[in-house]
């Protein structure tokens, strides 16, 4: 396990906004409780609540990764709209203590959904 720094800095932070993510005309999540993960360089990432996802359109797959800052990733398939996205999903069920805000939360691919949107 490695703790965000300097080198390596990550932040959590309510998004304000409302953040809605589609798939084939479906909404699969939406909410005004994301939380925007931001770390080092890369695009920030909204993290929805699960109580704000359509949970019974996304199932668990076998896939799992791993994060020294984060810790085990899971990962989900959607199925909506007759369209399907592979592991689109991801969540960190158990994050490490740093990274506590988290958990029970679910980000999306952008490229595996027709949109992520701030409104």
């Amino acid at each position: 396990m490695k703790l965000p720094g300097p080198d390596h800095p990550i932040t959590v932070t309510p998004n304000p906004k409302r953040v809605r993510v589609t798939l084939g005309g479906t909404v699969i999540a939406e909410t005004t409780r994301a939380l925007t993960l931001q770390e080092a360089s890369y695009k920030p990432v909204q993290y929805i609540p699960r109580a704000d996802a359509e949970m019974a359109l996304l199932a668990r797959t076998d896939r799992s990764t791993h994060c020294p800052y984060k810790g085990d990733a899971s990962y989900y398939t959607i199925e909506a709209g007759g369209r399907r996205a592979e592991n689109a999903v991801w969540s960190y069920e158990s994050p490490f203590p740093a990274m506590a805000a988290i958990e029970g939360h679910l980000a999306f691919y952008p490229d595996r959904v027709d949109a992520i949107e701030e409104v």
